[in-house]
This record gives structure tokens, sequence and C-alpha cells, in this order.
């Protein structure tokens, strides 16, 4: 390489490397190292369409008192949410018949401008405040933002998030609960109060479908695909296969770890949780699930993608540079 050509590599690098650490600046500059959680005085309360009480939601903070809570993200689900709201509730009564099983779902609607927290509130009427609960947001948060106003609002000893659109069969909550008992070794169907102070997260997965589903897909829709378990990959979650499948159980204190930190409040916030996950240590277990595409879906391929490349490019490098930090088990865990 002769001189002229040394010397633009050289002012070229300088210039890319000077551009790069002013990013880098202004990014500590203007992020704050923990999220900030914003929650009006109507998203603390829930409301009993039977007797119109608006009542305050508990915190993750507080004891449990049910050994399950279901959290539903839900934004514009009207016609969705029913159907899955059907199946979970056929599945979980018919295990309060068997023993003293207690459940509780949360519908998170996120800033719905359609009939979805009407629908909810029907099966509220229904089934009772102390089985169902709707939390409505005034404006949209995203997924990431509705899934963790609900854990922090819920009372189980192990916290479920499963998506509004039923894609997953909710029978499949069998082989988490398997998984789970494993990782910690109580049960707690039987054992509720020893879940306390065990750390999990048993993620449902789709991986197992790849080869199937790659058949179902366009070139184009595939590629995107690869590039994004790519980007996954390398910038942060290396053990788990599939880190978008909306049906995953947390331990009560894992929730609360993970939930405190998260920053993304939109499609890549799985990422970071499980990213979070795995720099606290926390145990983290993959189990393939039934999966059905189901209509209605909010995401766009290429501009989803595009957003959730760029979500997760920042992720990487805003705790590389000490941007956004992760609250650490510190916060007790008696």
């Amino acid at each position: 390489m002769d001189l002229p050509l040394k010397l633009l590599f050289f002012y070229v690098s300088a210039v890319l490397m000077s551009i790069f650490l002013a990013f880098c600046i202004i990014l500590i500059a203007t992020t704050n190292e923990y999220p900030i959680i914003m929650r009006s005085k109507k998203e603390k309360e829930f409301v009993d369409p039977v007797t119109g009480n608006a009542i305050l939601f508990p915190s993750i903070d507080d004891e449990p008192t049910v050994k399950l809570s279901v959290i539903v993200p839900a934004y514009n689900e009207e016609e969705r949410v029913s159907p899955m709201l059907e199946e979970c509730v056929e599945f979980l009564e018919a295990r309060t018949k068997q023993g003293d099983f207690t459940y509780e779902i949360i519908v998170v609607s996120d800033g719905s401008t359609d009939g979805t927290v009407k629908v909810a509130n029907e099966w509220c009427s229904k089934l009772g405040v102390d089985k169902l609960r709707v939390l409505e947001l005034e404006t949209n948060r995203g997924k990431g933002g509705a899934v963790r106003l609900g854990m922090q609002s819920a009372r189980g000893a192990v916290l479920l998030f499963a998506d509004a659109d039923g894609a997953t069969k909710f029978s499949d909550l069998t082989k988490l609960e398997k998984s789970l008992s494993e990782k910690i070794e109580v049960d707690y169907l039987k054992k509720s109060d020893d879940v306390r102070g065990n750390l999990a997260i048993i993620v449902g997965s789709r991986a197992h479908l790849e080869k199937e589903s790659i058949a179902k897909r366009s070139l184009f829709r595939t590629i995107l695909m690869y590039g994004f378990h790519f980007l996954v990959w390398l910038f942060t979650v290396k053990t788990v296969k599939d880190t978008q499948c909306g049906f995953k159980l947390f331990t009560r204190d894992a929730a609360r770890l993970c939930f405190d930190s998260i920053h993304v409040e939109r499609w890549a916030f799985d990422v970071e949780l499980l990213y979070i996950a795995q720099c606290l240590n926390i145990p983290v277990a993959e189990v393939a699930v039934n999966w059905t595409e189901i209509e209605g879906s909010k995401l766009t391929p290429f501009w989803s993608s595009v957003q959730m490349g760029k979500d997760l490019g920042l992720i990487w490098l805003r705790y590389l540079i000490g941007a956004w930090k992760i609250k650490d088990q510190k916060t007790k865990i008696d």
C-alpha cells in the first residue's frame, strides 16, 4: 500500500473512530442507567366491572398469594383474545377442581383503541376479579412495557406471560412447569412457598419447528429470520435458540430482577430480558412447545426486522459502554 492510500486509510479510520466515540459519549450522557418506569394513577388500579370500584394492584415486591399468574399483553386484540382466554381458563379451571390450585390472569391492554378492554372485562365479570383483572394502559407502551407492568402487578409464586393470539397451546404449560421443577428442585403446584428465593426462567421454543416454517416462508422472510438469529447470537444471547416465543415462565424473584432492569419496551424486549438473565446467572431452560401461526400479527417483516436489528445493536453497545446497568441480586431475596 503506497503512502497516499495509507494516509487516506488512517484519516478515514480516525474520523470513523471519532464519530463512534462521540456517539458513545452522547449515549452515556442522554441515557438513564436504570429504566424509569412511569405509571399513572389509573394504571395502578383495576376496575371491578360488577361493582365499578377501582382497586389498587398489588406489587411484585409483596408476598405471593396465588400459585400462578398469567400475564397476557394485548394491543387491539378484540378478535383473538377471547379464544385464547377460553382455552386458558378451561385449562386452569380444570386444575382448581383437582386440588388447592389458585391462579390469576392479568390482561394488559396496551393502549388498545378497539374493543379489547370490553372483551376482557366481560371475562372479568364472568370469573371475578380474584381470577381475572384488566390493566388498561393509557398509551401504547409496546409489548415489553405491557408485560413488565403486568408482571409487576402480579400475585403469583410463578409467573407466565402468554401472547394474546393463542398461537401456543396453553396445555404446553405442563412442559414448562416440569422443566421449572427440575431447575429449582421444587414443584410449585405442591409447595409454592418453597419457590421463594429461587431463580429460573423457562422459555417456550419453536426452534424445533424451524425446518417446517422455512418450507412455508418466502426466501426473503427466511433470510430475515436467520439474520435476526445471527445478530441475537452475536450481540446478546448465545444459549437460547428462540428468544421471541411469547410463552415464558418465571419464578417470582427472577421476574422481579429481570423486569426491574429492562429498558426496551417493544419487540426486542425478550432479547434484553434473556441477556439480563444471562448476566445475572439466572438458570434458563428452553422447552419445545406446539405453535400455530394465527392471522392478525402486528409485525411487518421487513420494518420490524430493521427495528429489532437496531435495538439489538444498541442493547449490546449500551451495556458495553455502561450507559445501561443491571440491578443485581443485592436487591434482597430473603
